[in-house]
């Protein structure tokens, strides 16, 4: 109940900020408002992830038009235009067939991968730039399609990463893991990546003793847990969404299932101050190789805060939805046009720089950032803290749990 009290909330919240978004341009905005399509699947299975994004991307435009919106075309503010893809590729895909017809100049979205490879498709047809926020499916930018930008690292980025850190981590505590069990969701996302652990893995001395593919949603992990229980893996790596990683853990916690290490890559709750409110002792020493802030850029608090102050957490869908919006921005201020063929061209030639992100400047090739990176977090403290690389580096990493 305390769920859906907060989620009806935040609703409210993020409907009355779409509503002012443009409120502090009036005063002196003179251009004709860019319209932009923000498209996220705010109902559905991934309402919870749909949400939050948009709240991301109406605090990201609230700031631009704030700071006098667009200047290279007369202080244009930015509107949104809001979409629900409804948690479905399809819906997505009508959803930018409407925001074409409107005559958006670009879309920034749409979380999930299996969305993100609908939208991106249907927006190539109409030459409308489309900025991904989070999908991190590769195959979203590698099909050739000039109009679509990932801003963030993709499934083999974060894969790559998070078994080299695994490894490393393993070694250096003097090899106490040696098998590894998957746990994993059944769209795009989840099987794209546990694809690339089982291939990755072995080649780093790990035996995976089993992976197991559930269905979105799924209510009942009791059946997987006792499975894992008479597996016994060293490891369990779980690559989810929010609600079902939330309950994969908490059946592990009922059935007293502890193993070395809960290692998530692109873990839908593991690094979630949402995760770590609602279940502080089971959220505790989780390790999670995702998307996470430059934990070092003072901006990031301020943000935080407004998000908290919205009734939301600062989810990495915010902050990632708030610099692709961004990002997005700069290219229309350098294109110093609607036209989408000139923001397209500017989004392919971006050095952006001024975001909350441990990216460094962009720079696309065929699409995706090649600057983007993860970062490598653990539950410490009743916090989340960045243990690598050791150049974000806030504390020193725990592995393994102590029994």
């Amino acid at each position: 109940m305390s769920s859906r009290r907060t989620f009806l909330r935040q609703s409210t919240a993020m409907a009355a900020l779409a509503a002012t978004s443009s409120a502090p341009w009036l005063a002196h905005a003179a251009g004709k408002p860019v319209k932009i399509g923000v498209l996220h699947p705010v109902t559905g299975a991934l309402a919870y992830s749909g949400q939050q994004c948009r709240l991301g991307a109406l605090l990201a435009i609230e700031d631009i038009n704030a700071a006098g919106g667009i200047k290279s075309l007369g202080g244009a503010p930015i509107e949104a235009m809001l979409g629900d893809a409804q948690s479905r590729p399809e819906a997505g895909s009508a959803e930018v067939e409407k925001m074409n017809e409107a005559g958006v100049s670009a879309i920034v979205g749409a979380y999930a991968s299996a969305i993100c490879l609908a939208t991106t498709q249907t927006a190539a047809k109409y030459g409308l730039p489309h900025v991904v926020d989070v999908g991190v499916a590769d195959q979203i930018v590698e099909r050739g399609l000039t109009n679509t930008f990932r801003f963030g690292p993709g499934y083999r980025m974060c894969s790559m990463r998070a078994v080299d850190d695994l490894a490393a981590l393993n070694n250096a505590a003097g090899k106490p893991a040696k098998t590894v069990m998957i746990v994993h969701e059944e769209s795009l996302f989840g099987t794209g990546t546990a694809a690339l652990l089982q291939k990755e893995l072995p080649a780093r001395g790990f035996e995976i003793k089993e992976v197991i593919k559930h269905a979105n949603p799924t209510r009942d992990f009791n059946n997987i847990v006792l499975r894992m229980r008479s597996v016994n893996p060293d490891i369990v790596i779980p690559a989810n969404y929010y609600n079902e990683y939330a309950l994969l853990l908490r059946a592990m916690k009922q059935q007293k299932v502890r193993p070395k290490a809960i290692y998530s890559v692109l873990g839908g709750a593991a690094s979630s101050y949402k995760f770590l409110k609602e279940f502080p002792d089971i959220a505790d020493g989780i390790i999670d190789c995702n998307h996470w802030f430059n934990p070092k850029d003072p901006r990031v608090a301020t943000l935080k805060k407004r998000t908290e102050a919205k009734g939301a957490y600062f989810s990495y869908e915010v902050f990632m939805t708030y610099t692709a919006m961004m990002l997005l921005a700069d290219a229309i201020e350098r294109a110093k046009s609607v036209d989408r063929a000139a923001i397209t061209a500017a989004l392919a030639s971006s050095t952006f720089k001024d975001h909350l992100m441990p990216y460094g400047p962009t720079k696309f090739e065929k699409g995706q950032n090649l600057g983007a990176q993860p970062l490598l977090t653990q539950v410490s403290g009743g916090d989340i803290k960045v243990i690598l690389p050791d150049s974000y580096r806030q504390v020193a990493p725990v592995f393994p749990l102590k029994a």
